[in-house]
């Protein structure tokens, strides 16, 4: 279904996030965890993309495999490092043929274990770039959809980390929507109030697509690690560190403290009319559901039918 869509039939929408597995076993695991967020119903999924194009194959064929096998709607990412407008459009009209109906375009990072990785031979500098020609392609007709993709961005309420100026930020985000761009989904974040000032900005600087905020539950200390790293250094608060301290002896209080921070966030993002909330799942789907539990809510529908 395109986003526009999905935005039309949805009053607040909820959506799942994905990376594509490397191993048998590891797709067997998240093909189970899959199945139970189903039951949940989201309003789509997304698929990640590995540094510099490493999972081009993988992405391509989970979100297939989603779109073929699942009543799941699956968004791929998509990213301008190490990749041509040739390769983009070759990606561009697979997804098509396969019936997907939209993308995220990122900028992406450069490939793993190449130093001073040299971005000049990118055809794609920036994500508006990408936004551009994907929006450009999708209107030569070769989308069944005569609206062509929808297309996604990200948005970083705590500052994008390659742009400390949050004023040229801001001007960055904007040229990605007049691009072409029909919604953002934002990084993690753990402080609503990063999420409330960057929706305002938003509105400041002239951009009115939707945004979606989006929320990862930490499961595990050594999980929060990798996620600061990879997070390009999201910022946890005092008070959820605290309590994390408490519990750090024992695993499954640790969790319980992620998921119950989890929960109030999206409480809060609820009360205060987000128009959607992204769960970064990390292929599991333990601390999903009981977000959803402690929310009251049996499935996605009670929320998206909400007025």
């Amino acid at each position: 279904m395109h986003i526009d869509d999905i935005f039309a039939s949805d009053q607040t929408t909820v959506s799942f996030e994905f990376f594509p597995p490397k191993t048998a076993a590891d797709a067997e695991t998240l093909y189970e965890n899959i199945a139970q967020l189903e039951a949940l119903q989201p309003s789509f999924v997304s698929v990640t993309y590995g540094a510099g194009g490493s999972t081009r194959q993988l992405t391509h064929d989970l979100v297939v495999r989603l779109k073929q096998t699942t009543t799941l709607d699956p968004i791929p990412h998509l990213t301008c490092v190490s990749h041509s407008e040739q390769e983009i459009a070759e990606i561009l009209t697979k997804y098509a043929e396969a019936g997907v109906s939209n993308i995220l375009a990122l900028g992406g990072d450069p490939p793993r274990g190449i130093q001073n990785y040299d971005r000049k031979a990118d055809a794609f500098q920036h994500a508006a770039d990408l936004v551009r020609f994907a929006r450009r392609w999708s209107e030569s007709g070769v989308h069944t959809d005569n609206r062509g993709f929808g297309i996604g961005v990200a948005g970083f309420p705590e500052g994008h980390p390659d742009t400390p100026n949050r004023l040229e930020e801001m001007d960055f985000l904007k040229a990605k929507v007049d691009a072409g761009a029909d919604y953002i989904c934002t990084q993690l974040f753990f402080d609503n109030r990063d999420f409330y000032d960057f929706r305002e900005r938003c509105e400041l600087a002239g951009i009115h697509v939707p945004i979606l905020a989006g929320i990862m539950p930490i499961t595990s200390l050594a999980g929060m690690r990798r996620m600061a790293q990879l997070a390009l250094g999201a910022r946890v608060p005092a008070k959820l560190l605290r309590s994390l301290e408490r519990a750090a002896e024992d695993p499954e209080a640790v969790k319980r403290v992620g998921v119950h921070w989890a929960t109030e966030q999206s409480r809060d993002l609820l009360d205060n009319q987000v128009r959607g909330i992204h769960f970064y799942t990390l292929n599991k789907s333990d601390a999903t559901r009981q977000i959803y539990q402690n929310l009251g809510l049996r499935d996605s529908t009670e929320l998206r039918r909400a007025k």
